[in-house]
């Protein structure tokens, strides 16, 4: 991946990652970003996990030549950013840390090693003049830890975005960026739209022409595209007219419910339905389709006097995330005393500007032709 001739970047993808945080599943690897740009003084722009150290470390020295490096610019302070920290300040005696306050705060949580005398705090629009090259800083707590911050390259419009523009899945791997983007914002930093508002307004006062995020592709055309789902993302928008079903079946009647009432809205014209298996499928993925579509279906089975734990789950998820701005239908399934549509209702009203679709439909352990009225008249509800 080339960003200019000043400005080199010396990455890794690490294919061996199966989750990324212990949690998200990653089949097609992620990349650790780090970029250096040669100037006078040269600028390290984060290192990376110590996964992939030794790769990193190679690239590095391969890219200065010889040149010693004279900053590193640590933008995040997670260990996949931060990892090769101590090694680098260990082989350059004389390279300095630039970080917000609250990151060199942070770091005697990572490492042993005393680095007084060695670390530049920046706040808010501070610059560090390379030469020819210079980063003016700006804040983005909370996008999506609170030491965050993230730098303006002016000279060649270049944004170092930290996590922010990021995405799951190895540079070596080619695929379409908002999908694993997606999923990886919503899961990552869904929770913080507020402060990724605050960011974008902040970089809007820069013409930018590359975006550098710490994982996935550097961005360097269409940029009003990616920005554009970035506002949408984090104003908790829909990005699609549709409706996503999300179920949690024990024994096959929820299931079915939920398939014939996707029939249902598809031949009524809704212009996208997707259905989810929460018992199987990756619950990142379904955060992700949830944030995505303009409304939402739950549909789970009463167990132990309360909801089947993977509906509990995927909705304690959506809790976390800060989901909001949806009109949402409820079915629920019981044998003998449905309780799923209480714990349901209570979990969705918990959460900010949730409009439950009515009626709610009750199925008491297998769908009958009676529960097909109750279907249609969601579905119409759904629509409006």
């Amino acid at each position: 991946m080339k960003i200019s001739e000043s400005i080199k970047y010396i990455g890794v993808d690490d294919l061996n990652l199966d989750l990324f945080e212990s949690q998200y599943v990653v089949p097609n690897g992620i990349s650790y970003n780090s970029y250096v740009i040669l100037d006078k003084q040269i600028a390290i722009m984060d290192t990376v996990d110590c996964r992939c150290g030794n790769e990193w470390f190679a690239r590095l020295e391969s890219t200065l030549e010889g040149r010693t490096p004279d900053y590193l610019v640590l933008h995040h302070i997670e260990p996949d950013h931060s990892g090769e920290i101590l090694r680098l300040m260990t082989k350059y005696p004389n390279l300095k840390i630039v970080a917000s306050a609250r990151a060199l705060q942070m770091l005697p949580q990572f490492f042993d090693t005393d680095f007084t005398g060695r670390t530049i705090a920046v706040k808010e629009q501070d610059t560090l003049s390379l030469g020819s090259h210079t980063l003016t800083f700006m804040t983005a707590p909370m996008v999506h830890w609170p030491e965050v911050m993230v730098s303006y390259e002016s000279s060649e419009q270049v944004l170092f975005s930290a996590d922010a523009f990021g995405k799951f899945g190895a540079l070596s791997h080619q695929e379409d960026w908002a999908c694993e983007a997606r999923r990886y914002y919503f899961n990552i930093c869904g929770k913080y739209g507020v402060q990724v508002q605050n960011l974008l307004k902040k970089v809007k006062q820069f013409d930018i022409r590359h975006i550098c995020p710490l994982h996935g592709p550097a961005i360097s055309e269409n940029l009003d595209y990616y920005i554009g789902l970035y506002d949408c993302w984090s104003s908790y928008r829909a990005e699609t007219d549709g409706v996503f079903i999300a179920y949690a079946s024990i024994h096959g009647g929820t299931a079915e419910t939920a398939r014939t009432l996707a029939k249902i809205l598809e031949a009524k014209g809704a212009k996208k339905v997707s259905i989810a298996d929460l018992s199987r499928c990756d619950m990142a993925e379904a955060v992700e389709d949830a944030f995505r579509m303009s409304r939402m279906v739950v549909a789970g089975a009463s167990y132990d006097a309360g909801l089947f734990p993977p509906m509990h789950d995927f909705l304690h998820h959506l809790q976390i995330k800060n989901f909001q701005n949806r009109k949402v239908g409820i079915i629920e399934n019981g044998s003998w005393a449905p309780c799923a549509a209480r714990v349901m209702s209570e979990m969705l009203q918990a959460m900010k500007n949730i409009e439950i679709a009515y009626p709610i439909v009750t199925v008491h352990s297998r769908m009958k032709p009676s529960n097909l009225p109750q279907l249609e008249q969601l579905a119409e509800e759904l629509l409006r």
